[in-house]
């Protein structure tokens, strides 16, 4: 055999071995950072573990709040329930930016930017627990246990989350998720949305891995489960129980009069509340659901859409008790003082393309596959006044968590992974 060939075929050999040995230690170390699916409520948390406080079967009802009248105390015991694709990222920035300006005490979690999701949240996943250790704020992703969050906060935290029309979070999940969701491989065709939504039965496996992404992921992420049969007199016990145990529950689709309920309930300053757009996609990756698509995808997931109907029709009951006119004035209040700091803080005044995105520090976590979701670039001359807080408005999570503090080694490791393999 000629001597390059011989080189050649030997390259390729040392490639396949070395190939192989690094997918089996992807394998090992995603079975390590991933934790398996628990479909009960069992906790890792010892037993003996003392809460935070006395905890109530149900939160404190916060006192009434009103910002404006100037006869309330800020609330800084926030408990925020992260559910995935409903613009809760910007939600965090928020949350991330008040407990920086604060010094509060935040609950993260140790190693990822999640509890250890899907599995239950734990007491013990939080960084640096000890048995007692009370926090004021508990808000990256997690599936839900209240007995669990309740015992790090005081009896008085308010309790948030935030939910989205559920067709349009389908979809949104689908895009950001269904890459790694092995039963999605099936789908052959350019549109895999519809194809799938044609018949979805054909293809979910409600034990597949990363399953719950793709059905009623509100309900799952709340704690409850997602392939319960719609007729159950249970789906309406949780949606009434979720009702009790949060005190606001935002609607994405109006985030603005959210954050001005929310700023109330708060007894927040508006500056506060301020905000840009995070983790959000470019137009063209984003697929608009037609009629019959729409339809199919709100019925296939109709626990979370029975859920949504519900704390819509409680979210314009709260809108009507705040005053339609005072809500109005206090939302152009919020848009006029964002519009501001677009213009203090982004170069080019709009979201870019990751690919355009000239500091890695504002550089936002990617889907596998893709580089879809926008972020932004800094301007370089920002007076002393507004550098400080436009840097923190547009810092993604992950970041933003680092800067706070937080252990990441595992999500470090991860993009370290999907940097080399150009994934």
């Amino acid at each position: 055999m000629p001597l390059p060939q011989k080189k050649r075929w030997e390259s390729m050999a040392k490639g396949l071995v070395l190939g192989a040995l690094f997918t089996s230690f992807l394998l090992l170390l995603y079975s390590y950072a991933v934790p398996p699916l628990h479909t009960g409520l069992a906790s890792t948390t010892p037993e003996g573990a003392a809460p935070c406080s006395p905890a109530l079967s149900e939160p404190e009802a916060p006192t009434p709040a009103n910002g404006s009248a100037g006869g309330c105390q800020p609330r800084r015991d926030i408990v925020f329930m992260k559910t995935h694709k409903t613009a809760s990222s910007t939600l965090l920035n928020i949350l991330f930016r008040f407990g920086q300006k604060h010094g509060l005490k935040f609950a993260f979690p140790n190693g990822r930017n999640d509890f250890d999701y899907p599995a239950f949240f734990a007491r013990s996943l939080v960084q640096d627990y000890r048995p007692g250790a009370c926090f004021n704020i508990i808000c990256n992703h997690m599936r839900f246990h209240y007995d669990e969050v309740r015992g790090l906060v005081p009896p008085n935290a308010t309790f948030i989350t935030v939910l989205r029309d559920p067709a349009r979070l389908f979809e949104s999940s689908f895009h950001y998720f269904g890459s790694v969701v092995p039963f999605t491989w099936k789908l052959s065709g350019r549109d895999k949305l519809a194809e799938f939504l044609q018949d979805p039965d054909r293809y979910y496996d409600p034990h597949g891995y990363n399953a719950h992404y793709l059905r009623n992921l509100l309900f799952f992420d709340l704690g409850y489960d997602s392939d319960l049969d719609p007729r159950s007199p249970q789906v309406q016990e949780h949606i009434l129980e979720v009702e009790r145990r949060f005190h606001l529950v935002l609607l994405q689709e109006y985030f603005d009069e959210s954050l001005v309920l929310l700023k109330d309930l708060l007894c927040w300053e508006l500056e506060d509340v301020l905000y840009f757009k995070l983790n959000a996609r470019r137009a063209s990756a984003v697929p608009r659901l037609s009629g019959e698509l729409y339809r199919r995808a709100t019925a296939w997931n109709v626990l979370d859409a029975r859920l949504y109907r519900h704390f819509n029709a409680s979210f314009w009951r709260k809108v009507e008790a705040f005053g339609r006119e005072r809500m109005a004035r206090e939302v152009a209040a919020l848009r006029r003082a964002n519009e501001r700091m677009r213009r203090i803080c982004i170069d080019g005044g709009h979201a870019v393309d990751a690919t355009a995105i000239q500091d890695s520090a504002m550089q936002p976590w990617q889907p596998l596959g893709t580089k879809s979701i926008l972020g932004y670039n800094l301007k370089k001359s920002i007076g002393r006044r507004h550098a400080q807080l436009c840097r923190r408005m547009l810092t993604p999570e992950i970041q933003y968590l680092m800067d706070l503090g937080v252990n990441l080694w595992v999500t470090k490791l991860w993009k370290l992974i999907r940097d080399f393999l150009q994934w």
